[in-house]
């Protein structure tokens, strides 16, 4: 199996298309973590040919970051390392981050590079979905950063469009990490328009919907203790929105085959619009990497796989997968 390499925006950097994303490595939100089986599929990816791992620095309170770091030893030229920054220590009455100044960011972010186990990484991201104050303390640091070489390039991680417009003014954010699906499909238009015409690399997160588009997912699935996703079973807004996401799940199934899986044609679908450079599903062991890969060797989605797609859920039409 081959993946192939596409560039990451302007920033020239050449990811697979495929890549592995690491929120759930940390445990956190989702639950307890399994360090030996997260470090298992960081080498289980590679031996795939992925070279783009994504994580943060809260994930997991940092510590999706020290797992990578530790897989990273004595190999740190194979990995194309993402993470980012921006919600740790956040003040949620005054919607800020905790970085008031440059200075701040830069230590933030050595913060970043110490659990990583590096003295830079290929691209660091502005975690914050919205507007906050400290937006051009982001961009301040992130080029003084970049200027020292402690980053390759840095981006952003949204969907509020009049933000991205905001962050990527000046015409130096080389990225934009953002939930697309086959069930959310809200980013097609203006958002991939601007990226297209911008030079911005879109990092696909949200691809398999927290799991709902692995089509394994019932309506009295269990989940684990502190795993975030128990929810929408027990809160009934979420339960009633849940229940409408498995029914489309249920029409979608029409794009299995016994040589592709519903997750695989997922991550087609998102790979397919020309905007998109990597997509990053998560994976907490080595089978799930397997399959995610495999991606890239399915058959491709067909005409009549468009048109079930389209009627299920229209272009640029569907919602937005928490944490969107």
């Amino acid at each position: 199996m081959s993946l192939k390499l596409r560039t990451l925006g302007k920033s020239g950097i050449k990811v697979t298309e495929i890549g592995l994303g690491l929120w759930a490595a940390g445990g956190g939100e989702w639950g307890q973590p399994g360090d030996e089986d997260s470090l298992r599929a960081i080498d289980a990816a590679l031996d795939a040919g992925v070279n783009f791992f994504d994580t943060s620095d809260v994930y997991g309170n940092g510590h999706s970051e020290e797992l990578l770091g530790k897989a990273m030893r004595g190999r740190r030229d194979r990995f194309v390392v993402a993470t980012k920054i921006g919600w740790r220590g956040f003040d949620g009455q005054k919607r800020c981050t905790a970085y008031q100044n440059v200075a701040q960011l830069i230590a933030g972010v050595e913060s970043n590079l110490e659990r990583l186990q590096t003295d830079y990484v290929d691209l660091i991201q502005s975690h914050i979905s919205f507007r906050d104050p400290t937006m051009e303390i982001f961009l301040e640091g992130f080029q003084k950063l970049k200027a020292a070489g402690k980053v390759r390039a840095y981006g952003m991680s949204s969907s509020d469009f009049e933000y991205i417009q905001a962050f990527t003014q000046d015409g130096q954010c080389a990225t934009l990490q953002i939930d697309y699906s086959l069930l959310n499909r809200t980013p097609e238009g203006a958002i991939f328009d601007h990226c297209q015409r911008n030079g911005i690399g879109v990092i696909v997160r949200g691809a398999l919907a927290m799991g709902i588009l692995t089509g394994k997912l019932r309506e009295d699935s269990s989940f684990g203790e502190g795993d975030f996703r128990s929810k929408w079973l027990t809160d009934p807004e979420q339960n009633i929105t849940y229940r409408r996401d498995l029914a489309h799940v249920a029409e979608l199934r029409g794009l299995e085959r016994s040589d592709r899986s519903l997750a695989q044609a997922a991550l087609q679908f998102t790979l397919a619009h020309p905007a998109v450079s990597t997509v990053i599903p998560g994976a907490r062991n080595a089978h799930q990497v397997a399959s995610n890969v495999g991606a890239a060797s399915a058959p491709a989605l067909s005409p009549e796989d468009w048109a079930l797609i389209d009627r299920v859920v229209p272009p640029r039409g569907g919602r937005k997968i928490w944490p969107a």
